[in-house]
């Protein structure tokens, strides 16, 4: 295959808060755009959210020629991507509708163009299964808000050639991210996986009245979210095993496991449950609007960032590690 890398057209398949989340990225990056999503009134909507994502992205700072401007909005999937250099499907979690977009978008696009989808956990060969030329098709699944957070986990299909995987991370890396491949085709990839097994826990922790939603936040916040944001858990637990490391560790706390600290299942979303935590949650956002909210973790994300970019540089510590 003679995959296109250097890119210089982004075709974004549906506008919502993640695909609006691509198209900023692209286009802080020099990049023109076509974007398509049959949503009523989704242009509009699109625009407004790139828009309000710009200052932010431009305070970060973009590449030469940046400009909103080069966003076009199509009438069709066919339009959308048939001169896109690279194709990202946000479309919503459906497998019968991946399957037939893309469908659609397998005969439209350049054949040497790769095609990514943000899907979250369905399985790249169960929708890729009617996509043309499957071998350039990858999964590149990103985490809200786009233009900000640089992961993006990136998974083959049964079909995908290992070149497609490895020019699928060099785009993913041009557009400043930090692409994760995953080694097998699994539901929930790595981070959801992680991340879902905490909110059966934070669930049955609210289910239980053991604390609010806001005290679990104050918990992951205060605590281990710090943590998270520059180191994991493994090089976090291997110094917690002092200076015999992991090995000591494992031997100290490994019996704890075996403990019923947590449960495996989810507590059934009872209306009692769910006013809970929406009660709960309304409660965190006072009189806070959502924009507002998102200006504030906006600042925080690029501050954390920054602040973990120059420890890096005084430790002599890469970028990559």
């Amino acid at each position: 295959m003679n995959l296109i890398q250097d890119i210089q057209v982004f075709a974004a398949i549906g506008s919502g808060v993640i695909g609006s989340g691509w198209v900023a990225r692209a286009l802080a990056h020099g990049l023109d755009v076509v974007a398509w999503d049959p949503a009523p009134g989704a242009e509009q909507q699109l625009r407004s959210r790139v828009a309000k994502a710009w200052p932010v992205l431009v305070s970060k700072g973009v590449a030469a020629g940046a400009s909103l401007d080069r966003l076009r909005f199509a009438s069709t999937v066919e339009e959308c991507v048939k001169d896109a250099d690279f194709i990202q499907e946000s479309a919503p979690e459906r497998l019968e509708l991946k399957i037939e977009l893309h469908e659609k978008i397998g005969k439209a696009a350049k054949p040497n163009a790769i095609i990514g989808s943000s899907t979250s956990g369905l399985l790249p060969s169960d929708f890729y299964a009617k996509c043309a030329h499957p071998e350039r098709c990858v999964v590149g699944h990103p985490f809200n808000p786009v233009y900000l957070l640089p992961l993006v986990e990136v998974v083959g299909g049964q079909h995908t050639a290992p070149e497609t995987i490895q020019a699928a991370i060099g785009i993913y890396k041009k557009l400043s991210m930090k692409p994760l491949h995953v080694r097998k085709e699994v539901p929930g990839f790595i981070a959801d996986r992680l991340l879902e097994a905490m909110w059966r826990e934070s669930l049955h922790l609210v289910n239980d009245g053991v604390a609010t939603t806001g005290e679990i936040d104050d918990a992951i916040r205060y605590g281990a979210g710090m943590r998270w944001s520059f180191m994991g858990s493994f090089l976090i637990y291997t110094l917690a095993g002092g200076d015999a490391g992991m090995r000591h560790f494992m031997a100290q706390f490994g019996p704890a496991l075996k403990l019923p600290w947590t449960k495996l299942e989810a507590p059934e979303l009872t209306d009692g449950l769910i006013d809970a935590i929406v009660d709960g949650s309304a409660e965190q956002l006072g009189s806070h609007s959502i924009a507002d909210l998102e200006r504030y973790r906006d600042d925080c994300l690029i501050a954390v960032q920054e602040a973990i970019a120059a420890t890096k540089r005084k430790h002599g510590i890469s970028e990559d590690e």
